[in-house]
């Protein structure tokens, strides 16, 4: 019995025989179904692309893609800040004298409130100022009176120390040849006599100095007047021409900014009173002279955190020594890390710990930076500046926590909050 041939059937054939039919000749499909080119036309555009498929495109591993969009955003905030120190740089002045009319804002801002309860404000404002100036005008008299009554007698002491210091060194351990010392002493003599002219410009620069200094003074005491009168209606004026979306958080941030500084401006300013007095205490007791000078110094000092009193007291050790001898200078010497003990473990901790939270890592990284970048000016600003930054950082980010953006929260029936419906997006499963 014959079987018939494939020509002869006329059952339905598998799909299975139909797509190795296709394959094997090449044949497109049916009319009116989806249009696909022969094999051989797909593995020659397969073989022309590298034997990638078209919709494969290389992907960037995604660290890589993070790590772009942060380093072109740093170095968008880097430019900026670049350019807001170069424009203050152009007006240091003009910020110096705004920031330290800020410091007695701060200062005086609460007893001209206290006495604003029994006088006018004006007037109250007035007595505050004119208070504050005589008591500095005081302290500077006091100071410049000790040193002219005890300039003839330091002189004397001063030469009968360098001549003590002189001694000590040619005698054993440092066995310094007195040859040595005396041509150290005429070499100074020479120069001094061969660049007086340049001394004498220098001099007449720091006349120049004084006169800027005196005049950043007045527009900072200018500045203070206004600040002390009517700081909070300038400060709602400023928020009142900014876009009401960010008046919100520029008066969170500003609330904080101030609370920061002000903080910080008593603390330092305390601080700063509590050295003074312990220095110009210890100093009268081993009978260093210029002590009221030198605890006015520690004082203008301990605003440099962490190496103001240091140096201050440095000098201190160095007028002991030239005066007293090396016994006396080396009490001193103790009384610097005393007082540096004193000020880091009870000072700060207790003190300033409430307004400013900063590491002492990120207060001598500060410091540093603001005095390679601005000298002493850079030194003194820049801590209080790095903590007004953090304090305005960690305001906003309080306030996007308890205000989110989808506005305030929805209530059930009896005022307890109610849980959003979740509402699933489109398009997605």
């Amino acid at each position: 019995m014959s079987t018939p041939s494939d020509s002869e059937h006329t059952g339905p054939r598998p799909p299975s025989a139909v797509r190795r039919n296709r394959v094997r000749t090449g044949s497109s499909p049916a009319p009116g179904g989806p249009s696909r080119p022969p094999a051989g036309l797909r593995r020659a555009a397969a073989r022309a692309s590298g034997g990638r498929r078209p919709g494969d495109e290389p992907r960037v591993p995604a660290g890589l893609r993070t790590a772009a969009a942060y380093a072109w955003r740093v170095v968008v905030v880097g430019i900026v800040v670049y350019a807001v120190f170069s424009l203050l740089g152009q007006f240091h002045k003009i910020a110096v004298a705004v920031f330290l009319g800020m410091v007695i804002t701060a200062v005086l801002r609460p007893a001209a409130d206290l006495l604003a309860r029994f006088l006018p404000r004006p007037l109250a404002v007035a007595v505050c100022l004119t208070g504050s100036i005589v008591l500095v005008l005081g302290v500077l008299a006091l100071v410049g009176e000790t040193v002219a009554g005890q300039r003839a007698g330091l002189a004397r002491e001063f030469e009968a120390g360098i001549d003590r210091i002189e001694r000590w060194l040619e005698e054993p351990p440092f066995r310094l040849n007195p040859e040595a010392l005396t041509d150290v002493q005429s070499r100074i003599g020479q120069f001094l006599s061969s660049h007086r002219s340049t001394v004498i410009s220098t001099a007449l620069s720091g006349a120049d100095r004084l006169v800027e200094v005196l005049t950043v003074l007045a527009l900072a005491l200018f500045c203070s007047v206004f600040f002390i009168h009517s700081g909070d209606r300038q400060w709602a004026w400023f928020r009142d021409q900014l876009p009401p979306v960010a008046r919100e958080r520029v008066s969170v941030g500003g609330r904080a900014a101030w609370r920061t500084f002000t903080g910080y401006t008593h603390g330092i300013l305390l601080v700063a009173v509590t050295n003074a007095v312990l220095v110009c205490v210890a100093l009268f007791a081993l009978g260093v002279p210029l002590a009221l000078p030198l605890a006015l110094l520690e004082f203008l000092a301990a605003f440099i955190p962490l190496i103001g009193s240091p140096i201050a007291l440095g000098v201190a050790a160095v007028v002991a020594l030239a005066t007293k001898g090396p016994l006396i200078a080396a009490l001193v010497v103790a009384l610097i890390v005393i007082i540096g003990q004193i000020e880091g473990h009870v000072l700060h901790p207790v003190v300033m710990s409430w307004a400013v939270r900063l590491h002492p890592v990120v207060v001598a990284l500060a410091v540093v930076g603001g005095a390679v970048a601005a000298g002493v000016i850079g030194a003194v600003t820049a801590v209080p500046l790095v903590a007004v930054l953090w304090s305005v950082r960690q305001a906003l980010r309080r306030s996007a926590v308890s205000d989110p953006p989808g506005g305030p929260p929805v209530t059930g029936r009896r005022g307890e909050p109610a849980r959003r419906r979740r509402t699933r997006p489109q398009g997605k499963p």
